[in-house]
């Protein structure tokens, strides 16, 4: 019987032990300084429009069938290899012939596919 209060004893002390570990550091003198009124552990919640919004490329998206080799050096993980590669496989149908037309490895194609737009290009109208 005593050997089984040992054994639990050890149990909650080390459970006391990790539970101490997972607590995090100890607050510092400027934590201490807070007003207890503060909730600084309440973390707000970003808005759904936000959370689109952060999914939607800052810049506006470049085509590939117009974009000059300026334009696409600026994009990321492109370089001048692949910009040339680009403006020789001109027109594209879409985006993703930059994967079926091995320009671009998987990789790159990730960096580059919310940045890029493939507009249909026009052809002249012939006069009569």
């Amino acid at each position: 019987m005593n050997s089984a209060r040992i054994i639990l004893a050890s149990v909650v002390a080390l459970g006391l032990v990790a539970g101490a570990a997972w607590a995090g550091p100890v607050a510092n003198d400027a934590a201490k300084s807070i007003p207890a009124t503060t909730t600084s552990h309440v973390t707000a919640k970003a808005p759904a429009h936000a959370k689109l919004a952060a999914k939607t490329p800052a810049m506006p998206r470049v085509d590939l069938n117009s974009a000059t080799r300026e334009d696409l050096l600026k994009l990321p993980g492109m370089d001048e290899a692949i910009a040339d590669k680009i403006i020789a496989a001109r027109p594209f149908k879409s985006r993703g012939e930059l994967r079926s037309k091995n320009l671009v490895s998987g990789v790159e194609y990730a960096k580059l596919r919310e940045h890029v737009i493939a507009k249909a290009t026009t052809v002249a109208a012939s006069s009569k």
